[in-house]
């Protein structure tokens, strides 16, 4: 039979002997003392605090999502916030959001009562908001940090942590090393200090936020319209949105902005309408997905609709869906909403006079290189970052302590945008209302936006993308995961589908003055490329291809091509 290892066996004993802990957890874990592997799963290590915080399935032990690690992370948090804040004004506060996952609100108020049993104002919503909320409310309230418990789109039995700094942002690497080192150095879970919600309240360390803070947002978010006065002039009563939340936290927010903006017809798919933690009537409530738009295509059909929206559970990530030219639903990619909204947003503002000489693109190092020249076409700068929205807010962030830029855009192709200074993640709700009313403002010229897609190939070129990814969970799978960016380190291709490599840039080795990380990517002789990275938050290797052709006929042959060759080679480890 197979054996605990000796950390795994040690770690359990601890959880089993820990006074703190409660019966129930100390019972799951005896019930699995039968399945040793399931236990060397749950306790192999504690659940990393990456970049991004936690997240992992939800259930007892040391590598799993639950109110104990929580706990720890929260302590290990406080500890940080009030070394970087504590001798300020006033005593430190830190905005909380959840989603509508499972023990969302446990995990939400848990990390409240943490905080205030270290002295921290804890700030919580009294229900579910999104993602890009949260990031608005800590930079509205003036706080110190702010966490959000989601797992974003990941499958129901996850959940996740994420810790944000004063700025609204998510930790960048050298604050997150400092986070990581605290909660490594607490010493047992006993040691987290914790107040009962009925004493935090008392002690006004747990303030509940009211109407008044979603109302900024909403104000805040529609504020950023271009086209309002266009759709509130009558083209926003006949013209038709087919949206769903997939069961999340968008529902309210991307209802309440498009209604604001002018929009009268906004039809709801009713069956993912409420929160479910389940996520029912989906395989993966996530929007990169054909898939999760089913029944919005079938009330799509029904209405009439001009467009399809939506937003994962969160509602940082926004994907959408237009009908082609043979009236068939075609799902835009991220690359390709990206670069369509970059060129909607710039040539409106250049139409109106209002485009910044000192106008900023900011996108990362595996998006489209389209939206880049689309922007560069209105004499916007463009700049890269790594993987992750956080690095896009940091630029910001420069942009507004130098005055160096004017931030315009910021963009992932993983379906995450943002437009304004008023939050420092992506968000699903701005992102929502923006790419309705360039439909739109389109519509009121006699074309569709799969029409304008194919308007800017023609102008600027066929770029065609891809991402290909492989699920490798548990010890193993990391273990795996890390052979093959090894193997693809050590043994570079010299040509790949019979194109020349030009170039392997290593991001491990802290490129163009971006912080260290495990990417490598190849830039073919012709311009192509393809990029290997491990998920931050996944247990996935991601590949991602970009070609430029021609025509649309030579960019899918090239793509199709280099696609099998890498893939066979990395399914081949």
């Amino acid at each position: 039979m197979e054996q605990l290892s000796t950390a795994a066996a040690e770690t359990l004993q601890q959880w089993l002997e820990d006074a703190s802990i409660d019966e129930a957890t100390k019972q799951e874990l005896r019930d699995l003392q039968d399945q040793p592997k399931e236990l060397e799963e749950r306790f192999y290590r504690n659940l990393e605090f990456g970049t991004g915080g936690l997240r992992g399935v939800i259930g007892a032990g040391s590598n799993r999502m639950n109110r104990y690690t929580v706990g720890r992370a929260t302590q290990g948090f406080a500890r940080y916030l009030l070394e970087q804040h504590g001798d300020q004004e006033g005593k430190p506060s830190v905005v909380i959001a959840h989603d509508s996952r499972h023990f969302s609100p446990e995990f939400t108020l848990d990390a409240a009562l943490v905080l205030a049993g270290n002295g921290i104002v804890a700030k919580l919503f009294p229900s579910l908001r999104s993602t890009p909320e949260l990031s608005f409310a800590v930079r509205h309230q003036k706080a110190t940090g702010g966490i959000v418990v989601t797992a974003s789109h990941n499958p129901p039995e996850y959940n996740g942590y994420k810790v944000y700094n004063h700025e609204g942002g998510q930790l960048v690497p050298d604050e997150a090393e400092k986070v990581i080192q605290y909660i490594q150095e607490v010493p047992s879970l006993a040691d987290v200090k914790k107040l009962t919600q009925e004493e935090a309240e008392a002690q006004g360390l747990l303030i509940w936020l009211g109407e008044d803070q979603d109302q900024a947002f909403v104000d805040t978010v529609a504020s950023r319209s271009l086209s309002r006065e266009l759709i509130q002039s009558g083209i926003g009563r006949d013209f038709k949105i087919v949206y769903t939340p997939l069961h999340g936290t968008g529902n309210i927010p991307v209802r309440r902005v498009l209604e604001q903006i002018g929009f009268e017809q906004v039809h709801i798919v009713a069956e993912q309408e409420q929160p479910d933690a389940e996520f029912s009537t989906v395989k993966s409530p996530n929007p990169e997905e054909r898939e999760a738009f089913t029944l919005a295509m079938k009330l799509g059909e029904s209405v009439g609709a001009d467009i399809l929206i939506g937003t994962d559970p969160d509602a940082d990530r926004m994907g959408a869906v237009v009908k082609d030219n043979d009236g068939k639903y075609f799902v835009l990619s991220g690359n390709q909403s990206g670069a369509i909204m970059v060129h909607y947003l710039l040539s409106r503002l250049q139409e109106t006079g209002t485009l910044p000489s000192n106008g900023a693109v900011v996108k990362t190092i595996v998006t489209s290189e389209m939206g880049a020249v689309i922007a560069e076409h209105y004499g916007a700068e463009v700049m890269n970052t790594l993987t992750g929205f956080k690095y896009i807010g940091e630029k910001m962030n420069q942009f507004e302590a130098t005055g160096s830029h004017t931030f315009l855009f910021g963009y992932e192709e993983s379906y995450g945008y943002l437009s304004g200074n008023y939050a420092r993640d992506k968000d699903a709700v701005l992102a929502s209302m923006l790419i309705a009313e360039a439909a739109a403002y389109y519509k009121s010229q006699g074309k569709t936006l799969y029409d304008v897609l194919q308007e800017l190939y023609n102008q600027f070129g066929y770029f065609l993308e891809k991402l290909e990814s492989r699920t490798l969970k548990g010890k193993d799978g990391v273990a795996q995961i890390q052979a093959k960016m090894t193997d693809w380190r050590s043994n570079p291709p010299q040509e790949v589908a019979g194109i020349a490599v030009q170039d392997v840039l290593d991001y491990s080795l802290g490129l163009d003055g971006l912080p260290k990380a495990d990417v490598l990517k190849f830039i073919l002789a012709d311009g192509s490329w393809f990029c290997l990275r491990p998920s931050g938050t996944e247990p996935k290797i991601k590949v991602y291809f970009a070609v430029r052709g021609e025509n649309l006929e030579d960019a899918e042959s090239w793509i199709e091509r280099l696609v099998t060759t890498v893939m066979s080679r990395v399914d081949a480890q």
